[in-house]
């Protein structure tokens, strides 16, 4: 059964399927808490173990490695299942994993679990965004995509901030099993709203290298690393980076204004992806590089940071939203392995972010993030603006957008 086919049994084209889409939000809630809550607890955690914070870091380096292992060869292994039950598959793994993290009294166990949790991320990401398309109607895609990635803003918001006081009114452990019995509340609500579809044919999967060659898809994906290298850089590094304007003892605030804002963005990029996909993607990395730059022009004071902060959450809030419909639409009917790329692509500029953000701190101090961080939005933006033909094409989305060969 071909995706367009899949789309004709949909009923009542303008509406949204809001608990099905919510679902799949919670989905990427409970992927980002998971891998970021243990930065927030990383005093209790190391107490408890009686090891390094450092040592006990490696629970979200655990997490990010088996995400970016695990994306590209489980979503090419588990083309032919169902929909419903890859996505189960994936919530189950954070009901288990999750359980086992609050269980373990064995560091090296825990870094296990927290490895396989992980792995069950990264399947997630790579299935999420074709779920979403594929519940609506080709001209609702890019909406019905906001809609199910607005956990993600949420979460980055929250997540730190919400496992720090988690593990202090209740205890590292407490604030994990929350986290499994959300995955059990998650599996019921799949089951009760999510439609389910069948698997795509043998016939019509492509090769992960026809894929990564399809003309406009690695373009996408370069414009995703250096988008996303410089907003981990910020956001990994925002502590020190906000020091000069006297906010150290308010990065809770301005990861509020953040993760608000991120929310803002994310339901004006619901208004435009179907109709702006490209001018979005490229007014997003203009104004924030324009941001950065005016980061870098002057002495930073709190209204600056605000400011800057607000207009870095509106751009980054429709990113996920927008490169994956732009690589999904490219990709045709190869938009889940390429999506699955998508997610390798991500977490290699989380990790890059860390690295070259931790260097540029060491080196020169975070006075020098603003320029690379233009450098970086300026060559994203670049790429963008030259994939015309493929990529970021310009006008409105239509029915016969390659993405409905799925």
């Amino acid at each position: 059964m071909s995706y367009l086919s899949a789309q004709t049994e949909l009923t009542e084209p303008d509406r949204l399927p809001l608990a099905g889409l919510l679902a799949l939000a919670m989905t990427s809630f409970i992927c980002i808490v998971t891998e970021t809550m243990p930065a927030g607890l990383l005093p209790q955690i190391s107490q408890s173990f009686g090891i390094s914070p450092a040592l006990a870091g490696q629970m979200v380096t655990a997490y990010a490695l088996g995400s970016l292992l695990a994306a590209i060869p489980l979503t090419i292994a588990t083309r032919g299942w169902r929909r419903r039950n890859v996505l189960l598959t994936t919530v189950v793994g954070f009901l288990i994993f999750n359980s086992a993290t609050a269980l373990s009294t064995n560091i090296w166990l825990t870094l296990a679990a927290r490895f396989f949790a992980g792995v069950a991320a990264g399947l997630a990401w790579s299935l999420l965004a074709g779920y979403a398309r594929r519940m609506v109607a080709p001209h609702q895609q890019g909406r019905a995509l906001a809609v199910a990635m607005v956990g993600t803003p949420i979460a980055l918001s929250l997540g730190v901030p919400l496992g720090t006081f988690m593990g202090s009114v209740i205890g590292w452990r407490a604030a994990f099993w929350i986290m499994s019995a959300l995955a059990l509340i998650l599996i019921a609500w799949v089951l009760a709203k999510v439609p389910d579809y069948p698997g795509q044919p043998t016939h019509e999967r492509m090769p992960l290298l026809k894929v990564f060659t399809t003309p406009g898809v690695r373009p996408v994906l370069a414009v995703v690393i250096a988008w996303m290298l410089a907003h981990n850089i910020l956001y990994t590094y925002i502590a020190p980076f906000v020091a000069p304007a006297g906010l150290t003892d308010r990065i809770d605030l301005v990861l509020l204004a953040f993760g608000a804002a991120a929310l803002a963005g994310i339901w004006i990029t619901g208004k435009l992806v179907d109709s702006f996909l490209r001018a979005t993607v490229l007014a997003s990395l203009a104004a924030f590089a324009l941001t950065t730059l005016v980061f870098g022009l002057g002495t930073l004071n709190p209204l600056v940071v605000y400011l800057g902060v607000a207009v870095w959450g509106i751009t980054f809030g429709g990113a996920a939203t927008l490169l994956q419909t732009a690589l999904a639409d490219t990709a045709g009917s190869g938009s889940d392995v390429a999506l699955s790329m998508n997610v390798v692509a991500w977490n290699s500029a989380i990790a890059g972010g860390g690295l070259l953000g931790g260097f540029l701190l060491q080196t020169w101090g975070a006075g020098s993030f603003p320029l690379a961080l233009t450098l970086l939005l300026l060559v994203g933006l670049a790429i963008a603006w030259s994939a015309k033909i493929h990529g970021f094409r310009p006008g409105r989305r239509t029915a016969e957008s390659p993405s409905i060969s799925h």
